[in-house]
């Protein structure tokens, strides 16, 4: 009795050998987006690190060792401070004011169809992919044309400019997705159409309008180029960092910059874990 071994032709080497690429790949791209991630992470690394650099001189680009007395000191430079203030001022402004016009604008958009809306959408579309400093340049050409005097109301009139259509859009995406027959439920149970809105249309989006609140805030508060165009004489924070260069950044703008971002990750955190405790059907 003879045995005869078999040997693999090309046909049954070819699926192994697809395997044996595509795991090589996966693991390549999962490397590439961490490494991506870490050099992102670096600038915040080293901002957060210098935050708590013990320095002794007048330029904070030497680390000296790690001392906790600026967070303590952390508003001894009254100019720092109202820069602070005044983005944090108009940021909040234009979330709440931004928030609400975009989430009209994409509860419209996204829910019915009107003549005109197609060119809403160009336009929409044309401010976010549009160059900061055409729009600032825009800007400040209507505003002096205007007579209008540049302070923090014209810094807020740009800043909502540019945002509505970013909340516009988060908020668009997600009307798309909605179930119109829990509303017509709602409706066929006696709500009108202010509460079928309040109790039932608005709490699934309110994920989507967060987001795009949040959106706007990030943008109006780290916003450099439009603000530069449209502030006059007013600093915000950006604006005192960009004019502190010259003569060296002290370590509370490292300070302010790893609170700012603390808050942020927290509000970021605290959205998913609302999100994941949220019934599926509220989704």
């Amino acid at each position: 009795m003879t045995t005869t071994l078999s040997t693999p032709t090309g046909a049954d080497l070819e699926p192994t050998t697809r395997r044996r690429r595509r795991r090589l790949g996966d693991r390549l791209l999962f490397a590439y987006t961490w490494l991506i991630i870490l050099w992102l992470c670096v600038p915040i690394a080293v901002m957060i690190l210098f935050g708590f650099n013990d320095t002794k001189g007048r330029y904070n680009t030497t680390f000296q060792g790690l001392t906790l007395k600026w967070y303590g000191r952390l508003f001894e430079i009254p100019a720092l401070t109202d820069a602070l203030a005044n983005s944090l001022i108009i940021a909040v402004l234009n979330t709440l004011i931004a928030g609400t016009l975009g989430t009209l604008v994409g509860l419209a958009l996204g829910r019915y169809r009107f003549r005109g809306d197609g060119t809403t959408n160009l336009v929409m579309f044309a401010v976010i992919s549009a160059p900061e400093l055409v729009m600032g340049a825009s800007l400040l050409s209507l505003f002096v044309a205007s007579g209008v005097g540049l302070g923090i109301p014209t810094i807020l009139i740009a800043h909502v400019m540019f945002s509505i259509s970013f909340v516009a859009v988060v908020v668009r995406s997600r009307v798309l997705t909605l179930d119109r027959y829990i509303e017509e439920a709602a409706r066929d149970l006696g709500a009108g159409p202010w509460t079928a809105f309040r109790l039932v249309t608005f709490p699934m989006i309110f994920p989507a309008v967060l987001s795009g609140g949040l959106l706007a805030f990030v943008l109006s508060i780290d916003d450099f180029v439009i603000t530069n165009f449209t502030a006059g004489t007013t600093q915000t924070f950006p604006l005192w960092i960009y004019g502190a260069t010259r003569v060296g950044l002290p370590p509370q703008v490292n300070v302010m910059g790893t609170l700012i971002f603390a808050v942020g990750l927290l509000i970021a955190a605290g959205n998913v874990i609302a999100a994941r405790r949220r019934p599926s059907s509220a989704r």
